[in-house]
């Protein structure tokens, strides 16, 4: 893959304020000039490889936390919001987003978030309404969906049930039954219409839908573990998010209490070590812990213990019209997650077809990164309209730098000059000539050839 400069000033700016020290001071810690160290911090010079790991050791972090700390997620991060068609008529180019980010970073970090709080993301709300799901979506990516608490306590929990049964759903039933007097009953899918899991206090029963497959019944089974014995960790994370609105409250609780039962069914530690000894291969991860492709996936994303970090992937479900249900960046600060709109031309939009394989693909977007993505198709529970069961698509990604120790990578070219090129989407995407293009990009300015009739109906002025 092409070398790619990282330009990170403020991100080491900020570092450089939180330990109160000056510019002096940390270029003389670094081993480096003053002016050199000026330099970096107004992105007038890269970050190169040596003095990326002096600053992880001199500050105890992450160096990938350099990239994700851009302002306003970086070019590609306000690019997006500036798809708006508010800021149809400014045209604004890649290249003056550069120069705004390198002169004024501040002030673009101040633009996402006055736009983010303005915008949830449906412009058919009213604009005094939050949007819950945006609401606990900026939590949630807050922490990068790793939640340190209720891990450790969720992989204590489950190593001391694992001491008295292999068996991890017979652990908890015999736990809620023992230490809460609570029992699990099956019952059939005529009793529970349209219902997976229901809790009744009279009775004292977790009654669940025998609809749901084993690796379900094991993760509602500890969802309602971890409401019983996280409580105090779930409620101390609710207060520090801070939602007014009912909606977002439960749906945050609900993020958590799932996030807990991943957690137990995939103890942190175990599940690591897992991941690298199998070169993060999926079907023995899904077998090795019970769990479906979907719960794998989810919990690939939350790999980021300080100290024991897991690559830093990404994860997005879609149904058949390309409409988002999960999405989840984590650590990988990807795009393809945040984008309002997909490209057809990404793989993840065609396992529907082949639902029982798990697909790969090298992609490219136009901000000259390159991702290696797996997909595959699932099938939800229940009937929907007509019949149909329920069916989804799940896209996982991480920077193809990462990707080469994969086992769904061997054998694959992981050079940029191997990756599909795709866009963000045909109103985001300015690639001339692309066939499958449904829609002109927005901010340019539309080519009309009488004579000439090319590959799509919109053809454009470029940079």
């Amino acid at each position: 893959m092409a070398d790619r400069k990282l330009f990170a000033g403020a991100a080491i700016k900020r570092l450089r304020r939180a330990a109160n020290m000056t510019q002096v001071a940390l270029a003389d810690a670094l081993d480096i000039s003053p002016s050199y160290l000026n330099l970096v911090e107004r992105n007038q010079r890269p970050l190169s490889a040596r003095l990326m790991l002096l600053l992880a050791d001199r500050f105890d972090f992450d160096p990938r936390q350099l990239v994700a700390d851009e302002p306003g997620g970086g070019v590609s991060g306000i690019s997006r919001r500036l798809a708006d068609p508010m800021f149809d008529d400014l045209s604004i180019d890649r290249t003056e987003l550069e120069e705004w980010l390198t002169a004024a970073p501040n002030t673009a970090e101040a633009f996402v978030r006055l736009f983010d709080n303005r915008s949830t993301g449906q412009r058919d709300r009213a604009p005094d309404i939050p949007d819950p799901v945006q609401l606990v979506r900026r939590e949630i990516e807050r922490w990068r969906n790793h939640f340190a608490d209720l891990d450790i306590m969720a992989e204590t929990l489950a190593d001391e049930l694992r001491l008295g049964a292999a068996d991890l759903y017979g652990a908890i039933i015999e736990r809620l039954r023992v230490k809460h007097q609570l029992a699990i009953r099956i019952l059939p899918e005529a009793v529970l219409p349209g219902t997976l899991r229901r809790l009744d206090l009279h009775a004292r029963q977790l009654q669940l839908s025998e609809m749901l497959d084993p690796a379900s019944r094991t993760f509602q089974a500890a969802a309602l573990l971890g409401e019983i014995e996280a409580q105090a960790e779930i409620d101390s994370l609710m207060s520090g998010a801070g939602f007014q609105e009912k909606a977002a409250q439960r749906l945050f609780h609900r993020h958590l209490t799932s996030y807990f039962a991943a957690a137990m069914m995939m103890p942190y530690g175990r599940f690591l070590r897992a991941c690298e000894q199998t070169g993060y291969q999926i079907d023995i991860l899904q077998r090795r812990f019970g769990a479906s492709f979907e719960q794998v996936a989810h919990r690939l994303t939350t790999l980021q213990r300080v100290g024991a970090r897991g690559l830093p992937f990404f994860m997005i479900r879609v149904d058949r019209s390309g409409l988002v249900s999960k999405r989840f960046a984590g650590a990988s600060n990807a795009s393809m997650v945040e984008s309002v709109h997909r490209c057809p031309l990404w793989a993840l939009h065609r396992v529907f077809e082949r639902p029982l394989e798990i697909q790969t693909q090298l992609v490219g977007l136009e901000d000259g990164s390159t991702w290696f993505t797996l997909a595959s198709a699932v099938q939800g529970i229940g009937t929907g309209a007509g019949g149909h069961a329920p069916e989804f698509a799940i896209g996982l990604g991480l920077s193809a730098d990462m990707a080469s120790t994969m086992y769904h990578a061997r054998g694959m070219d992981l050079s940029a000059d191997s990756a599909a090129p795709i866009g963000l989407g045909c109103p985001a995407c300015t690639r001339a000539q692309c066939p499958q293009r449904s829609a002109p990009p927005k901010n340019r300015i539309l080519k009309f050839d009488e004579r000439e009739t090319g590959l799509t109906p919109y053809n454009f002025v470029s940079d």
